[in-house]
């Protein structure tokens, strides 16, 4: 069985998230946007996949459909280490980072859907789990810098089931309000992206202590800045969550001997893969650190990290939710958990195909 093509399709959704849009990678951020990798294999199995493409949709559409696909057109469709290591290694002068191994990502979850399709198995089945049937969600809120609107969405995720809530700020009055909102019992984490220097972070994780929240995300820049994680953790006894900046299994390795987290968060549209997550797990483990997946995603990124994480043997990650609100999704009620937890595709491959019919309305050129 061969590649015989890939394509590329980009979607974007229009969403609102009760708050002013805001501008990320010097662009107002007012769509989800999604990059299909698209597979078709000589016998007519098709896979669909996933490239991270936030504020960068063009670049890595580039990259798949002029350096990946020559590379991968014509190579079997079932040796999917061996293409990614091949893929890897005759793109390293481009970067083993970044847009290279996003647009990598894409294609390895496109096969992985192949392979489930082909032998008539969910993808979880591949990766050897007993296929748990439910996965438990949070919440991951937007970046509101008001408290009363900090508040009144804890309040709103709570309501719908979730028990678990992630804030997007840098004060302390939002978490506060946060935390007054959810009471003592809901976990809180607060993700920072990557804002401060070492000492500004020791600042903030102790004025943030009294809250008593789950995981500080990702709070001094430069990310891989391990050293300088691992001294605020040690120090200041708080822990840290990180991951979703990194890429292969090489830079978690040096971030998880650095002893830089307590959670490791690698996302399978950024990483590498399917391939690529599984050996960031397999690391994770022999650390005894726990896998925390970052899957902000409403595509196929989405759906594998379903199966990733329902073929984990160490339980314990939650998988994460956008609390937003699309005026489509491809995949349906899939993208919404159910008191609090999503359902695992049971179905050959990833699971649901993508809404024909949402593609065609979104869909951009």
């Amino acid at each position: 069985m061969k590649i015989a093509k890939i394509d590329t399709i980009a979607i974007k959704v229009p969403f609102t998230f009760g708050g002013q849009p805001f501008g990320w990678g010097g662009k107002v951020w007012n769509t989800n946007d999604i990059l299909l990798v698209r597979v078709e294999t000589d016998t007519g199995i098709v896979g669909w996949g996933e490239a991270f493409c936030y504020a960068c949709l063009e670049a890595v559409r580039a990259s798949v459909e002029h350096m990946i696909a020559p590379m991968a057109i014509g190579r079997d469709a079932g040796d999917i280490a061996g293409l990614s290591r091949a893929l890897q290694q005759g793109l390293h002068l481009q970067g083993r980072y970044g847009i290279t191994i996003f647009a990598l990502s894409g294609l390895d979850i496109a096969l992985w859907d192949i392979a489930g399709k082909a032998l008539g198995v969910p993808v979880h089945r591949l990766l050897g789990g007993a296929g748990r049937t439910e996965l438990p969600a949070y919440a991951s809120l937007f970046k509101y810098r008001n408290a009363e609107q900090v508040a009144a969405r804890t309040k709103m995720a709570l309501d719908q089931g979730y028990r678990y809530i992630k804030l997007h700020e840098t004060e302390v009055p939002e978490v506060r309000a946060s935390r007054e909102a959810a009471g003592d019992d809901i976990p809180i984490m607060v993700d920072t992206n990557c804002p401060w220097t070492p000492e500004q972070a020791r600042l903030m994780a102790r004025k943030l202590k009294p809250f008593d929240i789950h995981w500080l995300e990702e709070p001094i820049f430069p990310p891989e800045d391990f050293l300088s994680l691992a001294r605020l953790r040690r120090e200041e006894g708080i822990a840290l969550a990180a991951g979703e900046n990194a890429c292969t299994a090489m830079e978690f390795a040096q971030m998880l001997r650095a002893e830089a987290v307590d959670y490791v968060q690698p996302s399978v549209t950024k990483v590498g893969g399917i391939t690529e997550f599984q050996k960031v797990a397999a690391i994770a483990d022999s650390f005894g650190v726990t896998v925390m997946p970052h899957s902000p995603y409403f595509g196929p990124g989405f759906l594998a990290t379903l199966h990733l994480a329902a073929a984990r043997a160490v339980p314990g990650g939650l998988i994460e939710r956008f609390h937003l609100d699309l005026e489509a999704s491809i995949y349906g009620k899939w993208i919404d958990p159910v008191n609090g937890f999503f359902k695992v595709p049971q179905v050959p491959g990833l699971g649901p195909e993508p809404d024909a019919d949402v593609i065609k309305t979104y869909r951009v050129k």
